[in-house]
């Protein structure tokens, strides 16, 4: 039997990691199913929350897999097939990362490997695609450009004649990828996969060792138009022990944008009620919710031109 393996990008703050909860929870249950969670920063917490699903996870969060990280990533995909033998590999890759980088490092293992190459996935905020686009397009972009399906969060958000011009921009962008419009509480996760189209990124990535090469060399000295995450993004993380209240966390968030341009922020703190709080902030939303106790407190906030003193102080850490 061969292992499939599923790729779930989107840009920070869209949404992946709620989206793999619910496949989890509705689809995947009774499957033999690994994560390959890999971070943008030093201290991982949404593969902590996703631990409480209770499937194996192997996260990589010293770098991305489409910069510094892709001989780790071919080693870690190789030690996930070799020990779990799973049945399906979920790849979950920064929110900053470059998904065609991620296809081709997928795509060189399944050519020497018994795997699958099954389906290739973005979530992309309808609510910020604009805005997005236009800021951070190269890195926004090429996730839409490469997915097979293009899955659009918080479209309840938006007016029908907004939707359908970011459906009628991807499908400008990306004319073969199919486009999920329908709010995720109305789906099954059985319909998301059945909708999701199988994708052909074999033929697509397939590179001779030759055509690779130039590709780096092209790269390594068109600094113009390729860049690294880590040279267009900053991140602040922190693990602490420090309790807070739950209402000293909302006012924090409420304050991140005096703090740089920040396009995400997300943590595990303890409560000083003795309760743990897992939070998230995108620009103009915060969320929060209980959840069990964690090993210490982590913080991370993502954005550019970050001022890290600034939140050490205003967190208090």
């Amino acid at each position: 039997m061969q292992t499939k393996i599923d790729i779930v990008s989107g840009f920070l703050g869209a949404g992946k990691t709620t989206l793999i909860k619910k496949l989890l929870a509705e689809s995947l249950t009774g499957q033999k199913v690994v994560l390959i969670e890999n971070e943008f920063g030093e201290i991982g917490i949404d593969g902590g929350i996703l631990k409480q699903s209770g499937i194996q996870i192997r996260e990589i969060n010293s770098g991305c897999i489409c910069c510094t990280l892709v001989g780790d990533f071919n080693a870690a995909l190789k030690d996930v097939l070799r020990q779990y033998q799973p049945e399906r590999i979920l790849i979950e890759p920064s929110g900053v990362g470059k998904l065609s980088d991620v296809i081709k490092a997928c795509a060189k293992i399944a050519l020497k490997t018994e795997v699958e190459l099954n389906l290739c996935v973005t979530v992309a905020d309808a609510t910020k695609y604009r805005m997005y686009s236009r800021n951070f397009g190269e890195f926004f972009n090429n996730q839409i450009d490469n997915a097979d399906t293009v899955i659009l969060s918080r479209t309840q958000k938006l007016d029908s004649d907004k939707l359908a011009a970011v459906v009628k921009d991807i499908h400008d962008r990306n004319p073969d990828a199919a486009v999920i419009t329908t709010p995720w509480e109305s789906l099954s996760g059985d319909t998301i996969l059945a909708a999701a189209k199988a994708s052909p990124l074999l033929n697509r990535a397939d590179l001779t060792e030759h055509e690779e090469e130039n590709n780096h060399e092209h790269e390594h000295h068109d600094h113009g138009h390729h860049h690294r995450a880590d040279e267009a993004f900053d991140v602040w993380s922190v693990q602490t022990p420090k309790q807070f209240q739950k209402d000293e966390i909302t006012a924090i968030l409420e304050k991140l944008p005096q703090y740089g341009t920040v396009l995400r922020a997300k943590g595990i703190v303890a409560l000083t009620d003795g309760g743990w709080l897992q939070f998230d902030y995108v620009p103009e939303e915060i969320g929060s919710r209980e959840i069990a106790p964690d090993f210490t407190g982590r913080l991370c906030v993502i954005g550019s031109e970050l001022n890290k003193a600034g939140l050490s102080a205003l967190f208090g850490v």
